[in-house]
């Protein structure tokens, strides 16, 4: 017996454990062509693949503290919380940090999730290649959702690790075993490939925002050359939805609140694409966690058991922040009620438990899991819909693509847009945020920063920005709290290969400062 490779096991699609006691040589598992295949089976593969999204180990607990720590929007509120959040929050990150890979507990890691849905998404693409049923668009339109989420996954992997192994459905499991590290533009070279192939086959848009349309395609291709710097392409993509919103069934939502509402959500044009909570726990994998998170003890405001007061605002974010910007209201809990029905103000909630930080919370998750009066889970069996994408970023990528191509007055209106509706969506116009002329980019990432506060997309923008020393230096929000000085970019814009998968992997290296 040799021990077995994590990367390999996810490859494979082999149940996920913590033993590592088994045969490369896996002649249980059939290929595509030594199986009957009908369209329910391929389904049920591709299904499977997009089921990783609502797990702990991705944007509810995993991946979302991560993204969310390591920006300089939050920080750790409980001290006592586990060293594995502390570190990504203070940039002393260990090599084996647990919420990259767990070696005991894998499933509960954002590293072999992200290969999962690379997995199911070749593995999928596979069983098309041998299935005999034929009809018109059905197999391309699969095959479509197959290769969005691959590049879903290859984005998340290259921004975080830089060259990372690319294994696609021609990969051996051989050879998958022993991957180098994809350059990483080739990885994005691929991105892109699948992103085009998505946008020709899949539909314009869809009524259930968790499957990908064509909008969703093109936003995340916009994303994607916004990254690269490659700004034209972005404008281009970004810009075809906007001239086009009719097509794709898109537009800002009059109430921003509605955006981070269980069920008022539903009924938005915003949302491109989304993670829906369905309120059930399998094995405590499908949690909402970022409404416990975000939460503090001992309150009462949406549900009677509170939350964890872990991921917490630095004070000078909410001070910082226009009073009379709607969005702040909704993004923070200033006051709470407790158990007996009192009403207390932030520099009180110590009082109500001395794990709580007397700062603002983050309310977007809570208020959204309260709803549903999700009583003793601290908001974790919610119906919440995480945007993944919505369509005010694509009008602020438009906006920053816009900028960089000589085009001010043009991206002066999608940032207005959006101000529009801070100023006024609660029926009641305010003097501020005021219209913006002559925009510039550091105007498009400081709306970025309002627009999508709490959303993990801050920490993506600091890294392609090449923001950190300056937002973890002496000006940053963070300055009063302790962390911000061990910053170091030339080591903390990428995240650790796991040294297993290195023990394990011969042609793996790690990444600089680790």
């Amino acid at each position: 017996m040799k021990t077995f490779k994590y990367l390999f096991i996810f490859i494979l699609g082999l149940t996920l454990i913590g033993c590592s006691d088994l045969e490369e040589d896996a002649r249980s598992q059939l290929e595509p062509d030594e199986r009957v295949l009908d369209l329910e089976t391929v389904e049920t593969t591709i299904a499977g693949g997009y089921s990783h999204l609502d797990a702990r180990a991705f944007m509810s607990r995993g991946l979302g503290l991560t993204l969310m720590l390591r920006s300089d929007m939050v920080d750790i509120g409980n001290p006592s919380t586990n060293a594995e959040r502390i570190e990504h929050d203070q940039f002393t990150l260990s090599p084996s940090n647990p919420l990259i890979l767990n070696i005991s507990r894998p499933e509960r890691s954002f590293w072999p999730r992200l290969y999962q849905m690379v997995r199911s998404a070749n593995e999928t693409i596979k069983e098309l290649d041998v299935l005999v049923e034929q009809e018109d668009g059905v197999k391309d339109e699969i095959a479509a959702r197959a290769r969005f989420l691959r590049a879903f996954a290859y984005y998340h992997l290259v921004r975080l690790f830089g060259d990372v192994p690319y294994l696609d459905d021609t990969t051996l499991t051989s050879e998958a075993a022993v991957a180098e590290r994809t350059p990483a533009d080739v990885v994005y070279t691929n991105i892109i490939a699948d992103l085009e192939y998505a946008q020709d086959f899949l539909p314009d848009t869809r009524e259930n925002k968790t499957m990908p349309s064509k909008a969703a395609a093109t936003a995340y291709l916009a994303s994607v050359y916004l990254t690269r710097g490659e700004y034209q392409l972005a404008y281009n993509q970004a810009t075809e939805i906007i001239n086009n919103a009719g097509t794709y069934d898109v537009a800002l939502e009059p109430d921003y609140r509605n955006i981070f509402h269980a069920v008022n959500t539903d009924n938005s044009k915003e949302p491109i694409f989304i993670i829906d909570f369905n309120g059930t726990n399998v094995g405590d994998e499908a949690r909402d966690y970022l409404a416990a998170f975000t939460g503090f003890f001992g309150q009462a405001t949406y549900y009677p058991s509170g939350g964890w007061s872990v991921m917490v605002p630095a004070l000078p974010v909410y001070n910082t922040w226009d009073d009379d910007d709607y969005r702040k209201s909704v993004c923070f809990d200033a006051e709470a009620v407790d158990n007996m029905g009192n009403v207390l103000d932030f520099t009180q909630f110590s009082s109500l438990d001395g794990r709580n930080a007397n700062r603002p919370h983050i309310s977007k998750y809570t208020a959204m899991a309260g709803d549903l009066d999700q009583a003793n889970t601290s908001g974790r069996d919610s119906h919440s819909n995480y945007q993944l994408m919505r369509y005010a970023e694509v009008l602020l990528i438009a906006a920053e693509a816009a900028v960089e191509i000589g085009n001010t007055s043009e991206a002066d209106q999608y940032i207005n847009m959006i101000r529009k509706r801070a100023r006024d969506a609660d029926g009641t116009p305010s003097a501020s945020p005021a219209d913006i002329s002559g925009a510039t980019v550091a105007d498009v990432l400081e709306e970025r920063r309002l627009e999508l506060a709490f959303e993990q997309k801050r920490w993506y923008d600091i890294v392609r920005r090449d923001m950190g020393d300056e937002v973890f230096g002496p000006n940053g929000y963070e300055t009063e709290l302790q962390g911000t000085a061990n910053f170091d970019k030339s080591r903390d814009y990428l995240l650790p290969i796991p040294p297993f998968e290195i023990t394990n992997n011969p042609n793996l290296t790690q990444n600089p400062g680790y």
